[in-house]
């Protein structure tokens, strides 16, 4: 096995001396057509008792170019995101499509290469870094990357400033959901064929303002700083993995941070296309009793692609449930394969990592009561048919049943029937792939 060598990056790079390359360059137009209808009751949050159901269909248009040569690559992803009826039948435009992805990345030399321009950002499990492909829009930075990669490991260096528009007073960032500036470094190394570690250090920065008394607004950027690991162990059989993260400096209020992230995971195929796994993840939290606490200890997973995580049902940390009591999320897993089919059953067994102020006590008594830390349990049944390799049927039914302790912290009725189903087709034709040059 290559061992890693730490100067051999820093001598590439200053020296780039790299030899004569052949020259060669392949072309791919492909695309994506993926339509999901959806069924909710109870989606993301508790359905109130007089709540009436949702139904709809998004569809996700994609039109990819990608350019391969010895020298660069290019990558081009327009895209279009739709709910069916939601523009008119004679309607002449609309502001529905964009480009998702934009972006060149050049070989500096033989294990160097800069990527910059819009790009999805994605590593190890997706934790802190995903690119949320089960959104339909999915998720995308405006970066540069500098890239190191050899047959034992890669690192790579992320940087980003954004700003709402060419400014020439002023350096205030407006865009809501976005960060203003941010620097990470990961490094992932294989050990061995079968175990490998990864290491992320990511320094965040959130546009802050303040208005005085006099109604005067001044503007700075809190840092937050997230440091972790993710492991993985892999055989024919036994498949292992963790995670831990910590995070400090500011939140996007000015308040001081610390907070953590910790799991574990075992997959094991039995026979077959038959597996069983099992997992534990823990997000630490804050309070809702300690009110002399006035730091923020609930973890953030800022960038992930957090439908993978906690549940298909998107109750925890997809646009919901930051700098709350965090989340212990205990979980089983049954899958099964048959040649193009899989079908799959997950139960999730929900408590939060912080306690839980029992509001109603609080207002009657004035006593601050901790409430049950159980929240619930979630059943997530997926079939997926494959019909070959760029056609796919998709179909899923959850259903969340939850405790006194989850009407607390969403409001809703943990009596109704809180369900979601879906069904989802994807098509990825590839139009033209030319031969190699």
């Amino acid at each position: 096995m290559k061992k890693w060598n730490t100067t051999k990056p820093l001598i590439l790079l200053t020296a780039c001396i790299c030899g004569a390359l052949d020259l060669s360059a392949q072309f791919v137009l492909s695309g994506e057509i993926r339509p999901r209808t959806e069924y909710l009751h109870g989606f993301k949050t508790l359905a109130k008792e007089t709540q009436d159901p949702a139904f709809w269909t998004e569809q996700r248009s994609r039109l990819r170019f990608d350019y391969t040569s010895d020298l660069y690559d290019v990558g081009i992803v327009l895209q279009d995101i739709r709910i069916w009826g939601s523009t008119s039948q004679l309607n002449r435009s609309d502001a529905l499509s964009s480009i998702h992805e934009a972006w060149a990345a050049i070989r500096l030399c033989e294990n160097f290469s800069l990527k910059a321009g819009r790009q999805e950002v994605a590593y190890d499990d997706h934790r802190i870094f995903g690119n949320v492909g089960w959104a339909q829009q999915a998720r995308s930075h405006d970066l540069v990357r500098l890239q190191y990669k050899d047959s034992t490991g890669a690192l790579d260096l992320g940087l980003a400033f954004n700003q709402d528009a060419a400014q020439l007073t002023t350096h205030v960032y407006t865009v809501p959901n976005s960060y203003k500036t941010l620097q990470y470094l990961w490094w992932h190394k294989n050990f061995s064929e079968a175990f490998g570690a990864s290491i992320l250090f990511l320094n965040n920065g959130l546009q802050y303002s303040v208005t005085d008394t006099a109604g005067v607004t001044s503007y700075s950027v809190q840092y937050s700083q997230t440091a972790g690991t993710y492991l993985s162990y892999k055989t024919e059989k036994l498949k292992l993995s963790g995670s831990a993260y910590y995070q400090t400096g500011k939140d996007g209020t000015g308040k001081d941070l610390g907070a953590y992230q910790a799991s574990a995971e075992a997959n094991y195929r039995i026979s077959g296309g038959f597996s069983l796994g099992a997992g534990y993840e823990r997000l630490s939290g804050t309070s809702q009793v300690d009110k002399a606490n006035t730091e923020n200890n609930s973890f953030n997973p800022l960038y992930g692609t957090n439908h993978k995580f906690n549940g298909f049902m998107d109750y925890f940390y997809v646009g919901n449930h930051t700098n709350g009591v965090g989340l212990q999320d205990s979980y089983f897993r049954m899958l099964y394969k048959y040649k193009k089919l899989s079908a799959g059953l997950d139960v999730h067994l929900f408590s939060s990592a912080a306690d839980i102020l029992d509001v109603e006590e609080w207002a009657s008594t004035g006593q601050y009561r901790v409430m049950s830390s159980a929240l619930g349990t979630e059943f997530d049944a997926t079939f997926i048919y494959k019909l070959s390799d760029e056609v796919s049927l998709q179909a899923g039914y959850s259903q969340m049943f939850a405790t006194e302790s989850m009407e607390a912290l969403k409001g809703g009725s943990k009596d109704e029937i809180n369900n979601w189903a879906y069904l989802m087709i994807t098509v990825k034709p590839v139009f033209y792939k030319s031969k190699d040059q």
